[in-house]
């Protein structure tokens, strides 16, 4: 049985760790989409090639050793045979990951491959455009929301976990630069589609955020609590 749950929403909502979360007590696929748009910004800094020509990136696309795998029902990426984890997570990628998520040439690399994981699957997947271009017939479609300001709180502390310390105002004028370019961008902008269930993680818990979507799952399912597995 095929069932798509696609999560779409603003940066440090929570839409990761819940995707991840619910994936795991459902029995799906975890597919982490904008941790493959972070791995085509890493690989393309790593070749001084973030602002490059459609043509250059089409070349380094095709031609680079990035691979992204199912392993254990989690997106696993390599590059050059070597697994990609707390790189994909660095201020630098963070600065570049939306303005090269722009580009045409890059979304179609990306969505393309999305959607071959999601060819009769029981998948979790979020992002910013899942169920507005990517899967825009998923069985369910979830918009998470967040304060701007909880988001900044989240966002620091995930930085410092990792040895990273940045100021508060930093890490806003960050998140305020993403959301702009996220919602403003022409191809597959951010948007909250009209049939998305939308959970405001303000005030919740991880928990509380993975079991209002987990039983709207079951509930679409109509199998019971052992619907997923």
């Amino acid at each position: 049985m095929k069932f798509v749950v696609a999560i779409d929403g603003t940066a440090s909502s929570g839409k990761s760790t819940t995707a991840k979360l619910l994936s795991k007590k459902l029995g799906f696929i975890h597919l982490d989409t904008g941790a493959m748009y972070r791995a085509v910004t890493y690989l393309l800094l790593g070749k001084q090639a973030e602002e490059a020509s459609d043509d250059r990136l089409l070349r380094i696309l095709r031609d680079s050793l990035l691979e992204f795998k199912i392993v254990s029902n989690a997106l696993s990426i390599n590059l050059d045979g070597k697994r990609l984890t707390d790189e994909l997570r660095s201020p630098e990628v963070d600065n570049w990951v939306s303005p090269v998520s722009e580009r045409g040439v890059v979304r179609e690399y990306c969505v393309n491959r999305q959607r071959e994981f999601g060819k009769d699957a029981k998948l979790v997947c979020e992002g910013r455009d899942i169920g507005s271009v990517v899967f825009p017939d998923a069985e369910l479609k979830v918009f998470m929301k967040c304060d701007l300001a909880e988001r900044v709180r989240r966002r620091k502390r995930e930085l410092e976990e990792k040895g990273i310390r940045s100021g508060e105002t930093e890490v806003k004028a960050g998140l305020v630069t993403r959301d702009r370019i996220d919602s403003g961008r022409e191809l597959s902008p951010l948007i909250q589609v009209k049939d998305a269930m939308v959970v405001d993680t303000t005030d919740m818990t991880i928990d509380e955020q993975v079991k209002i979507i987990y039983d709207e799952v079951i509930k679409r399912m109509g199998n019971g609590p052992e619907a997923g597995r």
